[in-house]
């Protein structure tokens, strides 16, 4: 499905209010936890499919529409398609490997068969997991026949994804011993492991982190009934404050349920966006209002943004820059290469389709600002829910065609309603 996105005047100088579904990152560690401590009951969770995966993935009975039994007699093992979800890959990863008795293989779309997984289940074999490839070296699918694991010391590059690093968190208060982590080298994207540790520590599990080093002590009984209601998405957010960002002066938008003090990483839009002109104000600690005020002034941080914090951002910043016509340089930003589409790379051949002048790296983008965007020219998105949104508030400067839209229900199946109800017309091409 192709829309095609237009300007509206309703936008401008309006005020609008939006409930944003619950943080995915938080959700599918939290589904986790719920699995390994079932006395723990979740609200506002994600509606995203990636949170759906894991929901059904981590149910026993597992539903038809994601799990093929193998057969004969014996039922095993199970395959599990994740299908594009990565975290649900990690994440799940770590878990069939603590599960005694059982024999999975997990498996996903042809992009998945492309991320690697290997210096995951690399730690997970040194822990004493049983897992091997179906395959291709190093990467989807994976069987894993689950035991119990009785090593508690094993290290990581510290500059990998932080799903790796919080997929061994999650189970290490099942594991008899207990887990000491240790990263090697700078670490990548702190606030994702700091909210992992977080969460633990909310449902009474003792942890440390000190240094390059992580201590989860065991806890491998149930905790008693304890309600956890999850923080909306920041990262969902994010296109609301671009919008906001091309907006006129007095546009402002109202999303719920924000903290100021949120486990989430990319939280960091509020400071970003005020070099884009761009207000926030905390409304008892329940919504944000985010606000144009005045015009941008300069991109953020002097000469660049380092993004290995929040890199999920990173596309919504690229794209707010050249909508304002501004220079800009990423870096940090090595696990965009990773994810559901090379994204460093999907994003100069999208942005220079549209005019711009950009370059990249294996870990950085630079922009210089030029012409204004190109008129209703097509966005490819690369079964990429992230180059959709972030791509979808340059209606407010031209007409443009989000290609293969669907895919925002990866983490924000509302995305196009939410837009609409906020004054923007869609229709399909």
């Amino acid at each position: 499905m192709n829309l095609l996105l237009k300007h509206s005047n309703q936008l401008l100088a309006s005020s609008f209010q939006l409930q944003i579904t619950g943080s995915k990152s938080e959700t599918n560690r939290l589904l986790l936890l719920q699995a390994l401590y079932p006395n723990l009951t979740l609200e506002n969770t994600s509606i995203s499919d990636d949170s759906e995966v894991m929901i059904k993935a981590l149910d026993h009975n597992f539903h038809t529409e994601l799990v093929e039994v193998s057969q004969p007699a014996t039922r095993n093992p199970q395959i599990i398609n994740v299908h594009h979800a990565g975290t649900a890959m990690r994440f799940l990863t770590a878990y069939f490997a603590i599960q005694e008795n059982r024999e999975v293989i997990l498996t996903g779309s042809s992009r998945m068969k492309e991320r690697p997984i290997k210096i995951l289940v690399d730690a997970l074999r040194k822990l004493g997991a049983e897992i091997s490839y179906e395959e291709n070296e190093g990467f989807p699918p994976i069987k894993i026949k689950g035991k119990k694991l009785l090593q508690n010391k094993v290290s990581l590059p510290a500059n990998v994804s932080s799903q790796y690093i919080s997929a061994l968190l999650l189970i290490a208060p099942k594991l008899e011993n207990g887990l000491e982590l240790t990263l090697e080298g700078e670490i990548t994207s702190v606030p994702y492991i700091k909210m992992t540790l977080a969460l633990l520590n909310e449902i009474g599990v003792k942890t440390s982190f000190a240094d390059n080093n992580i201590v989860v002590k065991p806890q491998t009984i149930n905790y008693k009934p304890q309600i956890i209601s999850v923080e909306s998405d920041w990262s969902s957010a994010s296109y609301f404050y671009s919008i906001i960002a091309l907006s006129e002066i007095g546009t402002e938008i109202t999303l719920s349920s924000y903290k100021k003090n949120s486990l989430q990483g990319d939280s960091a839009l509020v400071e970003i966006y005020k070099n884009f002109g761009v207000e926030t104000v905390f409304n008892n600690n329940q919504s944000i209002t985010i606000s144009k005020i005045n015009v941008h002034n300069s991109f953020p941080f002097g000469e660049g943004w380092d993004g290995a914090n929040s890199p999920d951002i990173a596309q919504t910043i690229a794209i707010t820059c050249f909508g304002l016509g501004m220079d800009c340089h990423l870096s940090g930003l090595h696990t965009l290469k990773i994810k559901e589409t090379d994204r460093l790379e999907a994003l100069k051949t999208e942005l220079s389709k549209l005019g711009a002048t950009i370059s990249v790296t294996n870990d950085s983008l630079t922009l210089v600002s030029g012409s204004p965007p190109l008129e209703g020219l097509g966005v490819a998105t690369y079964q990429d829910h992230r180059m959709a949104m972030a791509f979808a508030p340059l209606a407010l400067k031209v007409p443009i065609i989000i290609e293969d839209a669907e895919v925002v229900s990866k983490s924000y199946p509302k995305f196009w309603e939410d837009l609409q109800s906020i004054g923007f017309t869609i229709e399909e091409k």
